[in-house]
C-alpha cells in the first residue's frame, strides 16, 4: 500500500513508520523537513518520500494525496506540554480541525482516491469523571477539550462522502519511556521526588505504544472496520496506581505526590489533561477482534522500561 502519514514524527508515529517501513511506501507530510530527514535519514529509509506542507493551507502538497491507497493523521498541537493561553486553545482546535478539513479536501480533490482515513481523536472527548464509566457510544462532554475533539472527529467524516472509509481512534494515555506523560513521570522518579500527578484519585486509560500501532495498522487493512474505536487497554488504572507499579518496575520510591497546583502553574488548563481523568473501556475495539498485547500496566512498563 501507498501510505500518507502526518505526525510521523511525534512519539506514535514515528514508531508507525518504523513498523509500516519498507512493506509499505510511505509518504511522510511535514511543516519541518528538515526534522524529518533527521528522524528519518535516506541511509536507513532511502524509499520514504517527505513532503513538506502547511497542514491549515490548501496548497501544492494536497496534490501528494491522490494515489495513497491511505492516509493516516496523527498531526495536531501538543495539549500538555506548555500553558493554554487563549491564542494556544486555537492553536490546539486549529490545528486539529482546520489541518483534518484540509486533508479531507485533498481526498476529495485527489483524481485516485485513498480508500481508507485513520484520524486520531482523543478520550477527551468524553470529558472528566472519577466515577462514570465511557464506551465509544457514551456521550461528548461539555469542556474544551471535548469539544476539540468532536469539532476534530466531524472534519474527519467528512472524507465518507468521497467514498474513504474513515476510522477515527480515540487516544488514550500513551505510554512511551521516550515522552507524554510517562516521559515526565520518569524525570520525577528518577530523582528520587516520584509519585501520583496531583490526588492519585484520577483515573488513567493507557495503551501501550505498541498495542496503538497495531490498532492503526489493523484498522489500516481491515475493511470491515469504520466510526469510533477507543483505543485504550482494557485495564485502566488510578493515578495512584500507576505510579505504584512505575516504582516497582523502576526501584524507586511512588509515594510523594506532585501537587495539582505546581502542574497549574506549569501548565495553567493544560494540567486537566493529567489532574483530571476518565475510565474509558475499549468495548467496540475487543468487539472487532483486537487483542491487546498489554493489558496489564505493570507488565506494559516493564516491557517499556526494561525489554
Amino acid at each position: 500500500m501507498k501510505i500518507a502519514i502526518t505526525g510521523a514524527t511525534g512519539l506514535v508515529g514515528k514508531r508507525l513508520v518504523e513498523r509500516l517501513y519498507p512493506t509499505h511506501q510511505l509518504l511522510i507530510l511535514t511543516r519541518n523537513e528538515a526534522k524529518a530527514q533527521k528522524t528519518f535519514p535516506a541511509s536507513a529509509y532511502p524509499k520514504l518520500e517527505i513532503v513538506t506542507y502547511l497542514p491549515t493551507e490548501t496548497g501544492p502538497w494536497q496534490g501528494a494525496i491522490s494515489g495513497c491507497d491511505g492516509v493516516i493523521n496523527l498531526a495536531g498541537a501538543p495539549i500538555a506540554e506548555q500553558r493554554w493561553t487563549a491564542s494556544y486553545k486555537q492553536e490546539i482546535l486549529r490545528s486539529r480541525q482546520v489541518g483534518t478539513d484540509k486533508l479531507v479536501e485533498a481526498i476529495a480533490k485527489a483524481q485516485t482516491k485513498p480508500k481508507v482515513l485513520i484520524n486520531a481523536s482523543a478520550i477527551g472527548y468524553y470529558g472528566t469523571s472519577e466515577t462514570a464509566t465511557y464506551i465509544e457510544t457514551s456521550a461528548m462532554g461539555s469542556d474544551f477539550l471535548a469539544e476539540v475533539c468532536q469539532k476534530w472527529e466531524t472534519a474527519a467524516r467528512q472524507a465518507e462522502a468521497h467514498g474513504t472509509r474513515t476510522v477515527i481512534l480515540r487516544f488514550g494515555i500513551v505510554l512511551a519511556k521516550e515522552g507524554g506523560a510517562l516521559g515526565k513521570m520518569l524525570l520525577a522518579f528518577n530523582t528520587f521526588m516520584g509519585g501520583p500527578l496531583g490526588t492519585g484519585k484520577q483515573w488513567v486509560s493507557w495503551i501501550h505504544r505498541d498495542d496503538l500501532v497495531a490498532l492503526i495498522t489493523t484498522a489500516l487493512a481491515e475493511d470491515s472496520w469504520q466510526g469510533v474505536y477507543n483505543a485504550t487497554a482494557p485495564n485502566p488504572v488510578t493515578m495512584g496506581q500507576l505510579a505504584q507499579a512505575l516504582g516497582a518496575v523502576i526501584k524507586r520510591p511512588s509515594w510523594l505526590p506532585v501537587p495539582g497546583f505546581v502542574l497549574e502553574l506549569l501548565l495553567s488548563d493544560g494540567a486537566k489533561v493529567v489532574l483530571e481523568g476518565q475510565k474509558v473501556l475499549p468495548q467496540r475495539t475487543e468487539a472487532a477482534g483486537f487483542q491487546f498485547k498489554f493489558t496489564n500496566v505493570g507488565a506494559a512498563l516493564k516491557d517499556l522500561l526494561h525489554p
